[in-house]
């Protein structure tokens, strides 16, 4: 049993910094990808959009992708994994939850950090295409808590789901909060914020009698925007109670699925909790991985593709 795994990712002189290589992960990483979207309708009448891509030979196993915080099916950190896999003769899915493709979604409410349900109608979907001996799981970040707790809280995991990963994951939402709200995080704060609220104004012309615009107005922070909107919006009482029963840590032990988690020590998203090594040893089915670098979802390597997206197919092989 090696639960903890000795990381053979090694940063690149120039991206030893976690800033640098955050950043350049994600603004200046160019891929193409040819994607076919297709729209489903969830249980309670809303739709997703999943963006397919293929191998180029008939595949029997396929990837779902899960994006992070304001994230989308066309982000590199997304579609470097799906054209890493289509490479390797699997199809991939890259998801856009809720109100992420482009559209908004049919309700009030959207996504969030610990909504499994979501997850349970696309992996149900892509079971009743009868296509797929093998499915793996990839979230990334907010993406990567979601995947952890639908494996943990009792949601229902068909056996084609053979295994999954989870990369730079706050699974410790409460502690995530906190770092992100301090100063060195300031560039990503301001950003998140900004794309949540603007957003947030289109669903207020929606639903005028959700939201007043002075609300909207009020918001300052991150917590302001989970504390105004996340939690009364999905039906949690305020932001900490949000962050407490969507946080993945307390599902960890019940996961019944082989599963990688790859933080990097350097992330300044995560705090110390998000490194969970007492729960990995208690469960020899989780796999922790911890390299000194690699800051939030800046795996950079030399090759084309990221050592995340290496990685995640070399641990689904050796789990098939």
């Amino acid at each position: 049993k090696m639960p903890i795994v000795k990381s053979s990712f090694k940063a690149l002189p120039i991206f030893r910094s976690g800033f640098i290589s955050t950043v350049y992960s994600g603004l200046l990483r160019r891929l193409k990808i040819k994607q076919i979207r297709e729209r489903i309708t969830l249980r309670d009448g809303d739709f997703i959009d999943l963006d397919w891509s293929y191998s180029s030979t008939p595949s029997k196993s396929v990837i779902i992708l899960f994006h992070g915080l304001e994230g989308h099916g066309q982000r590199p950190y997304i579609t470097g994994a799906a054209l890493h896999f289509n490479k390797n003769n699997s199809d991939a899915i890259c998801v856009n939850f809720r109100c992420c493709s482009g559209e908004l979604n049919r309700f009030y409410s959207s996504y969030h950090s610990g909504k499994t349900d979501d997850l349970e109608d696309i992996i149900q979907h892509v079971v009743s295409l009868n296509k797929y001996d093998s499915i793996f799981l990839k979230g990334i970040s907010l993406g990567g808590n979601i995947v952890l707790k639908y494996l943990g809280d009792g949601s229902i995991v068909p056996p084609q789901v053979k295994a999954a990963m989870a990369v730079s994951v706050p699974c410790d939402l409460s502690g995530s909060a906190k770092k992100l709200h301090k100063f060195k995080n300031l560039p990503y704060h301001i950003n998140f914020k900004w794309g949540l609220v603007q957003r947030l104004k289109l669903k207020q012309k929606k639903f005028p009698q959700a939201i007043s615009k002075s609300q909207i107005r009020a918001i300052r922070t991150l917590n302001d925007f989970d504390e105004v909107y996340t939690s009364r919006a999905h039906g949690f009482e305020n932001a900490q109670d949000y962050y407490k029963k969507c946080s993945s840590l307390q599902f960890l032990k019940t996961i019944q699925t082989p599963v990688l988690i790859l933080n990097a020590l350097n992330d300044s998203f995560l705090s110390e909790a998000c490194y969970p090594y007492k729960d990995v040893d208690a469960n020899p089915m989780l796999h922790l991985e911890t390299p000194d670098r690699g800051g939030h979802v800046g795996f950079i390597s030399r090759k084309g593709y990221y050592y995340n997206e290496t990685r995640a197919l070399e641990f689904f092989l050796e789990c098939k």
